[in-house]
């Protein structure tokens, strides 16, 4: 059974950046598609990014894709989403997860959610 655990979050001023992990245990996940998604207080799960197994094929959602950047090592079992020039809209809690079927923009396409990071960003 995989466990994932989001890190690097924190509270920053607006135009500050942050590279979030998300580092999988209990097996490896080189052989899977992963997901970033962010929830914000009172507000559906977002989608924010997705990385192909070997990292060659990355999404995004539209509005992120000039300023977050996905990448993984999966050497290291880990998958990052560095972000920059972040907004106090960016606030949210930050979440990693495995695809399983379906559309990797839906979160109940994912599955072994992690607990999640939380951001803050102030004006």
């Amino acid at each position: 059974q995989v466990q994932l655990v989001e890190s690097g979050g924190g509270s920053v001023q607006a135009g500050a950046s942050l590279r979030l992990s998300c580092t999988a245990s209990g097996r490896s996940i080189f052989t899977n598609t992963m997901g970033w998604f962010r929830q914000a207080p009172g507000t559906e799960r977002e989608f924010v990014a997705a990385i192909s197994w070997s990292g060659v094929n990355t999404f995004y959602a539209d509005s992120m894709k000039d300023r977050f950047t996905i990448s993984r090592d999966n050497s290291q079992n880990t998958v990052y989403l560095q972000l920059l020039s972040l907004k106090p809209e960016d606030t949210a809690v930050y979440y990693c997860a495995i695809l399983g079927r379906g559309s990797l923009y839906s979160p109940t396409s994912y599955h072994d959610w992690g607990q999640g990071t939380l951001v803050t960003v102030s004006s």
